[in-house]
């Protein structure tokens, strides 16, 4: 049987390797000087500029504005009655590490084992992916991706959405942990365990996690005396686990953790207050309407999403596309990510949902944008359109959380990138499927 499964598995991939490799034949990105002009900017961080330039000079935006001169050097995008906005960041994401889920060599961000924070999901990426070009020419330039499995999965990355090497890709290859917080709720109607064994269950994990944080926070302790006094302190022995977890102690970077449902929520608030210096980020919290005001009085970002059934059956369908708004307006920061693959493309519309929902336009934008820059620490960079940041951004005839709005040119690392993916090659393949040779 285990033959069969690895011959079934070759020729799999013998027939997709082809069709994905001719997926990724695509233009060369456009390099130089350009200037953008008679555009709607959006700059995000300092209002709307009607009519405006946007000069872009090799990776950078080299200037924001109105009434400038613009030399032979550029190569003039006349934007009149176009828009022009900073590129969406989607903050939670498996791109670049899931390609094919029937195939399971074409799977990774995934490991065996409960405790696994020194697994990298920057060593992982594959920059080639078929999904990558299908999410970049909707607007989406740069994606956190992240490992799953796991009590504590590992290290996510922060990707720009072009380039040949995970290394060129980077803005950050180390940029948070995930964590995923054990929970004291069932797990629906198919979940046969008592709630005796549930509370069980929930009791053991927790305590396997504050187990290894405890010893983490020792180790850190330890290694951290014997650097300020190398000569007089005996080196602690290495220990490779516990080493990951050190940028996380010292507030380097920040903890993804994901967390659902309002027991779990609040109970994730109780434990994250009592350790000092690490930074949280909560992720999913599809019940975090119920206890908005508690999480913007622990001061903790969130991420979120809006394409989902509610929890409760007795829920409001609305409540998934309202969640995000009723965060905001309690005071927390909110940011978007799909939780996707294939269909990062549409972390777009999670914004526009809770717009429509009552969310603030405005914050909404924030949220796939700068707010998105500033939790992950890069918000000099990323986020806005001003000068001396990279000039990740893209062009579109209209407002981009309406479906019908098309994205006309998007830059990354001031490249004019191709729009050219999969789905705009199937596209034009079946546009005259009529049109055969015979």
């Amino acid at each position: 049987m285990k033959l069969l499964n690895i011959i079934i598995t070759c020729l799999l991939l013998l027939f997709v390797q082809p069709d994905s490799a001719a997926s990724q034949i695509t233009d060369k990105p456009e390099y130089g000087n350009f200037a953008i002009t008679n555009v709607t900017i959006h700059t995000v961080s300092n209002g709307l500029i009607e009519n405006g330039v946007v000069l872009i000079e090799n990776d950078k935006i080299a200037f924001v504005g109105k009434n400038v001169k613009i030399s032979d050097d550029y190569r003039v995008i006349d934007a009149t009655d176009k828009h022009i906005y900073p590129g969406f960041i989607d903050s939670r994401t498996y791109l670049g590490l899931r390609e094919i889920s029937a195939i399971p060599v074409t799977i990774d961000h995934r490991e065996v084992g409960s405790f696994n924070p020194e697994m990298t999901a920057f060593t992982a990426i594959n920059p080639h992916s078929a999904a990558i070009p299908v999410a970049r020419v909707e607007g989406v330039t740069n994606v956190i991706s992240l490992p799953a499995s796991g009590r504590i999965s590992g290290k996510a990355t922060l990707l720009d959405l072009w380039g040949y090497t995970p290394d060129s890709m980077a803005v950050q290859k180390i940029s948070a942990l995930q964590l995923n917080w054990p929970s004291v709720m069932g797990f629906g109607r198919f979940d046969s365990r008592s709630e005796k064994e549930i509370k069980e269950q929930y009791e053991k994990d927790l305590k396997e996690l504050n187990e290894f944080w405890s010893k983490s926070e020792t180790y850190h302790r330890m290694m951290t005396e014997f650097n300020l006094d190398p000569a007089n302190k005996k080196q602690p022995d290495k220990n490779q686990k516990l080493d990951a977890m050190r940028d996380v102690l010292n507030g380097e970077i920040p903890v993804i953790l994901s967390v659902d449902r309002e027991k779990d929520i609040l109970n994730a608030l109780k434990w994250i207050q009592e350790k000092e210096r690490v930074r949280f980020v909560l992720s999913g919290v599809s019940e975090g309407w119920r206890v908005a005001e508690e999480i913007a009085d622990a001061g903790v970002p969130v991420i979120v999403s809006t394409l989902y059934t509610p929890r409760r059956p007795y829920d409001n369908y609305q409540r998934p596309y309202q969640n995000p708004g009723l965060l905001a307006e309690a005071g927390v920061k909110v940011i978007f990510g799909t939780g996707e693959t294939e269909n990062v493309r549409n972390v777009v519309y999670n914004a526009g949902f809770a717009t429509a929902y009552g969310m603030d336009r405005i914050e909404a934008f924030k949220g796939l944008t700068l707010y998105a820059a500033e939790v992950w620490g890069v918000d000099d960079r990323l986020g806005s359109i001003e000068e001396g940041k990279q000039a990740n951004l893209f062009i579109a005839d209209g407002d981009p959380f309406e479906p019908g709005t098309q994205i006309e040119h998007v830059f990354i690392k001031g490249l004019k990138i191709p729009m050219i993916s999969r789905h705009t090659q199937l596209y034009e393949e079946f546009l005259d499927r009529d049109a055969v040779n015979r």
